[in-house]
């Protein structure tokens, strides 16, 4: 069983130059609340330890990895608003699992994450315990007041993340090494690099400038700035109107660059508060809390007004394509709810009373899900991970049945397929 340690704020003895540290129950260590690390210091060196710490077979460990290369990871291409594809990769359900075990086991559970990281942080395991979702909105309201705001963004960023940046995040975090070193960074790589697609890339991304990004932080806070991350964007802010940004602009570059992450120089820009208000993540900065802009508002208002009309016409709320806009629309109104705006309760409201409804196709679809896992149940496959997820997303899929009286008795037929169908 890997062993999680106390963790607990206090003061540097007077040799660490009075730095406020994380003091870690460990050896009588003091950590450094700039640099993630781990709670553990069980190291895991064999498949064998691997095995224990994901709940996974070593044999079904070497099955995933003799995978074939183009069966771990298949491509596809997203249009970008620019005209331009990103390309994305989907994982082998094997791979999807393991790798979904890596982020549950090791990243979720053990890292300790520094307070100037957002986005693939759980909020459970902040330096500071505090417990705050690491989104967006949490991210921008940490430069709630800014006069001047530095922008960076990192060109392609999972695609520069090499393989040494991966096998560092394992190895001096997390303590892991030799055998289960090897396996992980292979893992979690193609073609010596981060995958966009993978489940694990998202936490190596956040992780990956560890050794220096703590060092390009306190520089910052010497300065009277804010410096944050979300994933590839680097947010850097003044109250001080006009600020001058080179010196930490050219700091960041050369940090950046010496870890082969080149800047998109087209996105890295300065703002300044003037007669448009400062936006960080979309948001504007310039309140006590993060706001919505107001243009924001009035195209969430027009896009619930276009909804309105369009359940007003017959059979339109069967519609799949009704769906996506509902789901798009309250998307948005969600963004309202999680800034506290006054107009969310409102919004929310109105699309309860025009949500979608339920149709034949739903009825096959759900039909088909659960003659699925009868097949997979009558194989003695109820106890595997995808099974339970399967099982999940059919029970999710029949909650729209309950908004009609005409399906309610194909909603207790399939109720009652399903109570034999449970996972173990």
């Amino acid at each position: 069983m890997l062993t999680i340690v106390d963790v607990s704020i206090s003061a540097v003895p007077p040799l660490s130059m009075g730095r406020p540290y994380v003091t870690l129950n460990l050896n009588g260590m003091f950590m450094d609340k700039f640099k993630p690390y781990s709670k553990s210091n069980a190291p895991i060196t064999t498949l064998e330890k691997l095995s224990k710490a994901l709940s996974i077979s070593v044999e079904e460990l070497k099955a995933i990895a003799e995978l074939p290369l183009d069966e771990k990871y298949t491509l596809k291409e997203i249009p970008k608003i620019d005209g331009s594809k990103r390309i994305v990769y989907s994982l082998h359900p094997k791979m999807r699992l393991l790798q979904s075990r890596i982020n549950k086991r090791i990243f979720k559970e053990l890292v300790v994450f520094p307070s100037f990281l957002f986005g693939s942080v759980p909020s459970k395991n902040d330096v500071l315990n505090s417990n705050v979702k690491r989104d967006y909105v949490s991210c921008a309201k940490a430069h709630c007041g800014a006069k001047t705001v530095l922008k960076v963004d990192i060109s392609n960023f999972f695609d520069n993340i090499h393989r040494d940046l991966v096998r560092s995040v394992f190895e001096e975090i997390l303590h892991i090494k030799d055998e289960a070193l090897e396996y992980l960074v292979d893992i979690c790589t193609k073609d010596d690099f981060v995958v966009q697609g993978a489940l694990t890339s998202s936490y190596i991304a956040t992780l990956c400038l560890f050794a220096v990004e703590g060092d390009v932080v306190r520089r910052a806070q010497r300065k009277g700035l804010v410096y944050t991350r979300l994933v590839d964007d680097i947010t850097v802010s003044s109250k001080i109107s006009n600020y001058d940004f080179s010196q930490m602009q050219s700091h960041i570059e050369r940090v950046l660059s010496e870890h082969d992450l080149p800047i998109n120089k087209h996105k890295t820009k300065i703002f300044h508060c003037s007669s448009e208000p400062i936006k960080v993540h979309g948001l504007r900065v310039d309140y006590d809390s993060p706001r919505l802009p107001s243009d924001e508002v009035k195209r969430i208002r027009a896009s619930i007004h276009n909804l309105k009309l369009l359940a007003a016409k017959n059979n339109t709320k069967t519609s799949v394509a009704y769906r996506k806009e509902f789901n798009r629309c309250m998307g948005r109104v969600n963004k309202l709810g999680r800034v506290g705006h006054e107009k969310y309760e409102s919004f929310k409201k109105q699309l309860q009373a025009i949500k979608p409804m339920p149709s034949k196709r739903d009825v096959a679809v759900i039909d088909a899900a659960i003659k699925s896992l009868e097949l997979s149940y009558s194989k003695g496959n109820q106890n595997k991970h995808w099974y339970k997820r399967k099982y999940d997303l059919t029970r999710y899929k029949m909650i729209i049945l309950t908004r009609s009286e005409s399906f309610k008795e194909k909603l207790e037929c399939f109720k009652s397929r399903l109570a034999s169908l449970k996972p173990l």
